[in-house]
C-alpha cells in the first residue's frame, strides 16, 4: 500500500517546526512540535464540510483542545482546517512549540514557518498518498 507516514521540517534557520504526518484508514494524524521544549499543548480536531459561502466548495469545522497556559491553539486549528479541507477527510492535529523568551518576532516566524509547514504536508501528500486516493 506504501508509505503511511512521513516527516517533514522546515529548513527556514530560525524558529524551525517539524511534523510527523500518519495515515490512518483515511483520516489524517499531525504531530507538530518545534522548539527547545517540545510538547503537547493543543489538540485539534477538524473534518471536511461544504462551504457555508460555496457550498460548491469545501471548507473544515475544527474543536480545539488546550492544555492550560498553553498557546497552540490557534496554530493546531489552522493546519486541522487547511488540512481536512485540502485532504477532504478528517483530520488530528497535535501541536506543542516552546522558545524561552520568545518576541514578536519570533511568534511572527512561528506563523510563517507554520504556514511553510502545512504546504510542506500538503505537498507530500499529495505525492506519498496519491495511490491511496488521497
Amino acid at each position: 500500500m506504501g508509505l503511511k507516514d512521513f516527516t517533514v521540517d522546515t529548513n527556514e534557520g530560525s524558529y524551525d517546526l517539524s511534523a510527523n504526518v500518519r495515515l490512518i484508514g483515511g483520516d489524517f494524524l499531525v504531530a507538530i512540535w518545534g522548539g527547545e521544549k517540545p510538547h503537547i499543548g493543543a489538540v485539534a480536531v477538524a473534518q471536511p464540510r461544504p462551504s457555508l459561502k460555496d457550498p460548491k466548495m469545501t471548507s473544515a469545522t475544527a474543536s480545539v483542545f488546550s492544555y492550560v497556559g498553553h498557546k497552540e491553539d490557534e496554530l493546531a486549528k489552522a493546519a486541522a482546517e487547511i488540512l481536512a479541507a485540502t485532504l477532504n477527510t478528517r483530520v488530528v492535529v497535535t501541536a506543542g512549540i516552546h522558545w524561552d523568551n520568545l518576541t514578536q518576532k519570533g511568534i511572527k516566524k512561528i506563523i510563517g514557518n507554520s504556514q511553510i509547514l502545512v504546504d510542506m504536508i500538503l505537498e507530500r501528500c499529495s505525492t506519498e498518498f496519491a495511490s491511496l486516493g488521497k
